[in-house]
């Protein structure tokens, strides 16, 4: 390149030694052609001054508002979704606290009623076994009375035939029949208390 460059300026120079004229510098400008390039210059940088720009302008601001605001609403809505997070939390934290309260109450509850179902069944059982036993207590004295007068009976044909005599008067034979009871009774009573 360099080469090039020394060429052309060598071939300039040979030019310009032969014909004796000097060449015009393709660095020098017209003054002419400067004048207008800049009054040019200067009617198309105050139309873009005064058309484009106040619209580049406007458009930026816009943007830059768009973008403010943005950043403004972006903010304001985290600042939200925080705020909507903490409640989330605080009632998530309430739920499980009337969750653990409930679940107790339903297990005091569920004690409580075994309890009053346990007292109930126990309650029913005396009161079957209290009629039972007084079925029985009942059944027994019918016994008691039914064999009483058995014997009686037995006891006044036994003694008629040991005295010879009938013995079918009622006063008398309700007299012996007595007499004889009661020292049954005795004889029981004196059994009953030399075995305990």
């Amino acid at each position: 390149m360099i080469n090039v460059i020394a060429a052309a300026q060598a071939a300039v120079s040979a030019a310009g030694g032969e014909g004796g004229e000097e060449m015009p510098s393709v660095l020098a400008v017209p003054i002419d052609e400067l004048i207008i390039g800049i009054i040019a210059f200067l009617i198309v940088f105050g139309g873009l001054a005064k058309f484009a720009l106040p619209n580049i302008k406007r458009t930026l601001a816009e943007r830059a508002d768009a973008i403010e605001g943005g950043i403004e609403r972006a903010a304001k809505a985290e600042a939200e979704a925080n705020a909507l997070a903490e409640q989330y939390r605080q009632q998530m934290a309430a739920a499980r606290e009337e969750a653990a309260a409930i679940r107790t109450q339903a297990q005091a509850d569920r004690s409580s009623m075994i309890e009053e179902a346990r007292a109930e069944a126990r309650a029913a059982a005396q009161a079957v076994t209290a009629q039972a036993e007084a079925q029985i207590a009942a059944e027994r004295s019918q016994a008691t009375a039914a064999l009483t007068h058995q014997i009686g009976e037995l006891a006044v044909t036994l003694a008629g035939k040991v005295v010879g005599q009938s013995l079918t008067d009622d006063a008398r034979v309700r007299e012996t029949v007595d007499a004889f009871i009661s020292d049954l009774e005795r004889q029981a009573a004196a059994q009953g208390s030399a075995q305990q």
